[in-house]
């Protein structure tokens, strides 16, 4: 079982939306609201900033970023509700669980041990140890191999389209939920495996 990490286990958004406001601030840019940001989250930190920073201030923005990351991430990121129940319940019956962000790692590791998740993870892996993120497909193939396990034996629950892009390019059956960036209507869009509105329903599913 593979998981993404915000707006699937993790509400990071007021931490996300808190630096990257901090960031504009920085720059005398305007800010924007929570809800924008929250649209804008799930290819990574550079991606988000990018399209507001000129390229010869971008290094500068991401190191402004992920220093602000590092304080804001423990003070304003939460669990969804009956996370670790799942978790719990999930370990107790056996399955390998791991971790898929395009998140950077350290700060993917920041969250896990904050919220008390590390623990419950066989492995994490993120965008920054491999040459592709999301939507690309080599994330959850990485994961897979290391297991050794085929593709009809995994499940990967994500909260985006790109989420579903990665698992379909990789043949894992993919579940989304609507607690991320995008709303139920717009997941059922794309016809996921399973659309669950948050993921503790997941283990009425299995």
């Amino acid at each position: 079982m593979i998981f993404d990490l915000d707006g699937t286990l993790i509400n990071a958004y007021a931490a996300i939306a808190d630096s990257f406001n901090y960031v504009m601030r920085k720059f005398k840019l305007k800010p924007l609201s929570g809800k924008s940001i929250r649209g804008l989250v799930g290819w990574g930190d550079k991606s988000l900033l990018q399209p507001f920073l000129s390229r010869g201030d971008l290094k500068k923005g991401l190191i402004l970023y992920r220093r602000h990351q590092g304080v804001s991430l423990v003070r304003k990121s939460r669990l969804y509700p009956q996370v670790k129940e799942l978790l719990g319940f999930l370990k107790q019956k056996g399955y390998k669980l791991a971790v898929a962000s395009n998140r950077p790692t350290r700060f993917s590791l920041i969250l896990l041990r904050h919220l008390g998740l590390e623990n419950y993870f066989d492995y994490v892996l993120c965008a920054d140890k491999i040459s592709r993120g999301k939507p690309h497909p080599q994330i959850l193939n990485t994961i897979r191999k290391r297991f050794r396990v085929k593709p009809d034996e995994v499940l990967y629950v994500g909260d985006m389209p790109i989420d579903l892009q990665a698992g379909l390019r990789a043949g894992i059956k993919t579940v989304l939920v609507g607690t991320g960036s995008s709303s139920i209507r717009e997941l059922q869009q794309h016809r996921p495996y399973l659309l669950l509105s948050e993921v503790s329903r997941l283990k009425r599913f299995l």
